[in-house]
């Protein structure tokens, strides 16, 4: 059977959050706006959903807006908050290892005149919450920090950064939660944020819906135009059907998070422990305040991207960094934010576990991620001694063609 480790980039959807979501796919199909029994259905089906999302987070409903998924949430809490602002303030303080949909939302606000700083984090992907005081100016509109890194696993110091922004009269706090919320307890007024995101995907529930927590009061500008929907801060036909899946998935996972969270940290721990036992494996990431499922090491001499191809063939699904940027050839900017050098980071292979993982899952895991590394490294061997056999035989043909030619 496959194993699957690749539980940031995705997981299954729950079997629970599927069968709540079916009536709104079958039979209760109306759209929420209209004013028929069909639409009253849907109506009731959102309005529920939205208050099992909102309680989940200790939230209020009305607090909540329902959005594609968590790189919309991240775009309209980050471009919502400084287009709101933008009159008071052009100045937004995030960190270098934030996901890209915040770091190239910022790249886009740069070029409307606005001011981005990116905080410098530590060896462990870690910012300072003086560093983020030291940045903030009276200019400063917002402040966006991730409650936990979605390559490292690495969970930053929300509460004390929110008491360090909270110094500063009227600047905006946002964290993106989307990688955090299926292991980590998320409680909105514990972490003072006053805008959160999240992805149902990201705990067992469907694709392609997600939500942003707006703190009561909180100004935004809507970056979606057409009907009044959400409050008028994000239009369009709500997903009924995925809301409801959402509301159920994030209800499951935060009753089970303190029995499957600390299994899951023994399974990850075990494997962390088979895999830096090998020659040339470094663990990236905080040694404490990480996520009790992520595992990113660093194989020194390989190309991360080769490993996930031949563990793939092997029947181990994993990943170098973000499912966001799979396929392109840019190294993780996290790693190098942290000051990991290209040629190290390029060795990167993430391994995040979910609530389905098994022991024997873990176990056959870390023979084939040694077996792969072997592989790998003998093939690279063979190369490297061909290629040194061939140099002589090149450098005297060159010679004699130049030779001749004289």
């Amino acid at each position: 059977m496959p194993i699957y480790l690749d539980h940031a980039a995705t997981t299954p959807l729950r079997r629970e959050a599927l069968e709540a979501m079916l009536p709104y796919l079958t039979e209760h199909f109306g759209n929420a706006s209209s004013p028929h029994a069909y639409g009253r259905v849907a109506r009731a089906g959102l309005d529920e959903a939205r208050e099992r999302v909102a309680l989940a987070i200790g939230a209020q409903a009305r607090e909540i807006v329902f959005t594609s998924g968590g790189s919309e949430a991240n775009n309209l809490a980050v471009k919502g908050a400084a287009w709101a602002g933008k009159a008071r303030g052009h100045r937004i303080v995030t960190t270098a290892v934030e996901h890209h949909s915040v770091g190239h939302t910022m790249r886009y606000l740069e070029k409307f005149g606005f001011e981005i700083v990116e905080v410098p984090v530590d060896r462990y992907g870690r910012v300072d919450p003086r560093e983020i005081e030291a940045a903030i100016t009276p200019r400063t509109i917002l402040v966006s920090v991730m409650l936990a890194n979605n390559e490292v696993g690495t969970i930053q110091p929300i509460e004390e950064i929110a008491a360090c922004v909270r110094r500063h009269k009227g600047v905006l706090l946002h964290t993106d939660a989307v990688q955090a919320a299926a292991h980590l307890a998320i409680d909105v007024a514990a972490l003072d944020v006053d805008l959160l995101s999240l992805a149902a995907h990201k705990f067992g529930g469907p694709k392609g819906v997600g939500a942003l927590y707006v703190r009561h009061g909180t100004n935004i500008l809507a970056q979606q135009q057409g009907g009044a929907q959400e409050r008028y801060r994000r239009a369009g036909t709500e997903d009924v059907a995925g809301a409801v899946g959402m509301a159920v998935a994030l209800e499951l996972a935060t009753a089970e998070r303190p029995v499957t969270g600390p299994q899951i940290g023994v399974l990850r721990d075990a494997l962390a422990g088979r895999l830096i036992g090998i020659e040339g494996v470094l663990e990236t990431g905080h040694p404490a305040e990480r996520l009790t499922n992520s595992l990113s090491v660093v194989v020194g001499g390989l190309d991360g991207a080769s490993l996930v191809m031949a563990l793939d063939l092997a029947g181990l699904a994993c990943s170098t960094g973000s499912a966001c940027v799979t396929g392109s050839t840019e190294v993780s900017h996290v790693l190098t934010a942290m000051g990991y050098p290209e040629d190290e980071a390029k060795g990167a292979l993430r391994l995040s576990l979910g609530r389905t993982t098994t022991v024997a899952e873990i176990e056959e895991a870390g023979r084939l991620i040694a077996q792969a590394i072997e592989t790998q490294r003998e093939a690279a061997g063979r190369l490297a001694a061909a290629s040194h056999r061939a140099a002589p035989g090149q450098a005297a043909g060159a010679a004699a063609a130049e030779a001749t030619a004289g």
